[in-house]
């Protein structure tokens, strides 16, 4: 649980460094980079031990699958409320399919 709460934390961080400042398209983008910057330094203060964590149970590739699907999650909360964007009944079967994926990489074989 562990694993998955700082890579939560982590894609909070990533995801308003990365989309935070599509509300502010005002802002010159030189200061919106270095800002990002800072806010990903965060982000990998919790993504970094996340993976080193995360790396005594599970692969590589379930690791990042983790990552992915949180990273997705997240997105699709952020964009519904800070963005004021809609999830869109496609955008819901990519979701769905992406959990299929999981799935897949999870079960053992």
């Amino acid at each position: 649980m562990r694993t998955i709460a700082l890579l939560t934390i982590s894609n909070i961080f990533m995801t308003f460094a990365w989309y935070g400042h599509l509300k502010y398209r005002e802002v010159p983008l030189y200061k919106v980079i270095v800002l990002s910057w800072l806010i990903a330094f965060f982000e990998y203060c919790f993504q970094v031990p996340a993976n080193r964590i995360g790396s005594y149970e599970f692969s590589a590739a379930q690791l990042k699958t983790i990552q992915e699907v949180i990273t997705l999650t997240v997105f699709a909360v952020f964009s519904v409320l800070y963005l004021k964007q809609p999830l869109r009944w496609n955008y819901l079967v990519g979701f769905a399919l992406i959990v299929v994926a999981v799935a897949v990489i999870f079960r053992k074989w």
